[in-house]
């Protein structure tokens, strides 16, 4: 026998992904990242609802340098998700099924997500 039975070493920055690939990571991605977000999100609003002190404090902790670009991320990771979750909407409606359609689709939600959340960053 000398078939070679070794684990072969996959390197996957020499591989180029499909876009529809990369779009599915990016959605998979701004989920968990949206998810692990709720219990922070939950204390705030709590918080806010508690008193005007509360309220006041919510606004002092929102206003925080560390906390500016993890809500551009999260607006990133809302935007992203929201295209990409249409565009997988659609596909289960055989709609943009076909290969071509479907990677024109993944690279517009790839590319919009990112560029509606700089349109929405620079407005708020």
């Amino acid at each position: 026998m000398s078939a070679d039975n070794r684990p072969v070493f996959l390197d996957l920055t020499k591989y180029r992904f499909p876009m529809a690939a990369i779009m599915s990571v990016g959605h998979r991605a701004s989920g968990i990242f949206m998810v692990m977000l709720v219990p922070f999100l939950a204390y705030l609003l709590d918080l806010s609802l508690s008193s005007s002190d509360g309220f006041a404090e919510v606004q002092a902790i929102l206003d925080h340098w560390i906390l500016k670009p993890i809500g551009f991320v999260a607006l990133w990771a809302l935007i992203h998700h929201l295209l990409s979750g249409i565009r997988f909407l659609l596909i289960d409606f055989h709609i943009g099924v076909e290969r071509d359609t479907g990677r024109k689709s993944a690279t517009v939600v790839t590319y919009a997500a990112p560029v509606v959340t700089l349109l929405i960053g620079v407005m708020l």
